[in-house]
C-alpha cells in the first residue's frame, strides 16, 4: 500500500504528539492482531517554537533556562525517539510519517537512508548540493569541512515495525533560535535553511508534496 499524503497544518507540538502517539499504538494493535491493511500515512506539518530532547539526549545541549524560553516564545519537551536535541518551529517542514516498514521491505536503517536520500534529491532539484554525514543522521551541506551545517535532522521511534516522529526540513526557518542549543548534540557544527542558502522564500506545502514524491519513488 503507497503511503498517502497528509498534511496537519499548524499545529502546537504536544497536540500533534498525543495523535501519532494514539495513531502509532492504534496500528501497533492492529498489526498484533496480523491485520494487513494497516495504512501509510505521509504526514507532515509546521508548528510554534519548540525544542524537543530525545530519549538518550544530553539536556545540557539545551544552552536555555526556563525564564528565556518563555522570553522567545518557546516550549520544551522531553520525547521518546532517538536522536539528541532539535528546535521546530515556522518555516520548517516537520515530517512524521506513519507507517508500517515491514509491508514496505524497510528495515530502520534503509527507512532512515531512504528519508534522507529523498531530501538529498530534492534538495538537488534546487541546485543544493547536501550529503550525509558519516556517524550521524541527518542531511548536511559542506559535510566534512568546517563549514558543516545541517538542513534537515531526523529522529524516528519504531516498534514491531510501526514508525512515528521523523524529520524536520529547514525551508524558511528563522536559524536564530538554533543558537540557544547545541543542535542534535554538536558543538561545532550549525543549521542551514533553503532560504539562507539560496537567498529567496520557498512555499512550504510545495515543498512538502515534492519530498513525498521523491520519497516515494524511493520506496
Amino acid at each position: 500500500m503507497q503511503p498517502t499524503f497528509e498534511d496537519w497544518g499548524l499545529i502546537p507540538y504536544n497536540v500533534a504528539l498525543k495523535k501519532q502517539e494514539e495513531i502509532f499504538n492504534r496500528k501497533i494493535e492492529q498489526k498484533l492482531l496480523f491485520q494487513s491493511d494497516i495504512p501509510q500515512e505521509f504526514i507532515v506539518c509546521r508548528h510554534p517554537h519548540v525544542y524537543t530532547l530525545g530519549k538518550h539526549g544530553k539536556s545540557t545541549n539545551l544552552l536555555a533556562d526556563e525564564q528565556f524560553l518563555k522570553r522567545i516564545d518557546a516550549s520544551f519537551y522531553h520525547i521518546n525517539r532517538g536522536g539528541d536535541i532539535t528546535y521546530h518551529g515556522p518555516g520548517q517542514i516537520i515530517g512524521y510519517p506513519s507507517l508500517d516498514i515491514d509491508a514496505l521491505g524497510l528495515t530502520l536503517r534503509t527507512y532512515i537512508e531512504a528519508i534522507e536520500e529523498s531530501v538529498i534529491r530534492l534538495m538537488n532539484d534546487y541546485c543544493i548540493r547536501c550529503e550525509r554525514l558519516k556517524g550521524a543522521t541527518g542531511v548536511w551541506i559542506d559535510a566534512d569541512s568546517d563549514k558543516a551545517r545541517k538542513i534537515c535532522a531526523i529522529g524516528i521511534r519504531a516498534s514491531r515495525g510501526i514508525t512515528m516522529h521523523g524529520f524536520a526540513l529547514n525551508v524558511n526557518t528563522n536559524l536564530d533560535y538554533f543558537n540557544y542549543i547545541n543542535p542534535c548534540g554538536f558543538t561545532d557544527k550549525g543549521a542551514t535553511s533553503m532560504q539562507k542558502e539560496l537567498n529567496s522564500h520557498f512555499d512550504e506545502t510545495t515543498v512538502a508534496k515534492q519530498l513525498y514524491e521523491k520519497f516515494i519513488d524511493l520506496i
